[in-house]
């Protein structure tokens, strides 16, 4: 027996406003309910979404504005498939690429992982550029075992969502794909 197609999308219940709650899941033959709470998760909503992003060196970028660098002399790495977490918070970089960008520690924070919590170094920020859209970005460091992950505030500051049924990072339909700052 297989799922409904959307038994994955949540409905709004009347109890309350704006309250929502699972769908019921319901088999094929629709004479069985699931009980409430059963998510239903076809290929449609589960996969990797990784992205083409372009991490250059903050303080370099200043100095060719200064007139101290020459521009291709920024330190900058292009990184052709970065993953999209949003269940991380920050941009994350692996140890390797941080030494090659020439950035500097300046803190260390607590962390929680799926392995447990933990402490990461904080490196000074970075121009994180994604499909022609740039932030300012502080960077932690991962090992370098891990790619390069783009978090739930860099997608927020470049005002990316998660396109799930494509894989692919798109502009917020809220804005009409637009990148948009909302200052309320």
């Amino acid at each position: 027996m297989s799922p409904r197609p959307d038994a994955h999308k949540l409905h709004r219940e009347s109890s309350g406003p704006g309250a929502l709650a699972p769908n019921p899941v319901q088999n094929s033959d629709e004479s069985s309910i699931e009980p409430e709470g059963t998510y239903a998760m076809g290929n449609d909503t589960m996969g990797r979404v990784t992205t083409e992003a372009t991490i250059e060196n903050l303080e370099d970028l200043w100095s060719v504005k200064r007139g101290l660098l020459p521009a291709d002399q920024v330190r900058r790495v292009h990184v052709a498939d970065a993953l999209v977490d949003t269940g991380a918070t920050l941009l994350s970089m692996p140890t390797r690429l941080i030494h090659q960008l020439g950035l500097s520690a300046r803190a260390t924070k607590r962390i929680r992982s799926s392995v447990g919590t933990g402490q990461a170094a904080m490196y000074e920020a970075v121009r994180l550029t994604i499909q022609g859209r740039d932030c300012t970005m502080d960077v932690m460091e991962v090992p370098d075992d891990v790619p390069v992950l783009i978090g739930q505030l860099p997608l927020e500051h470049l005002d990316f969502v998660v396109d799930t049924k494509n894989h692919v990072l798109i502009g917020n339909p809220a804005h009409g794909g637009e990148h948009i700052y909302e200052l309320y």
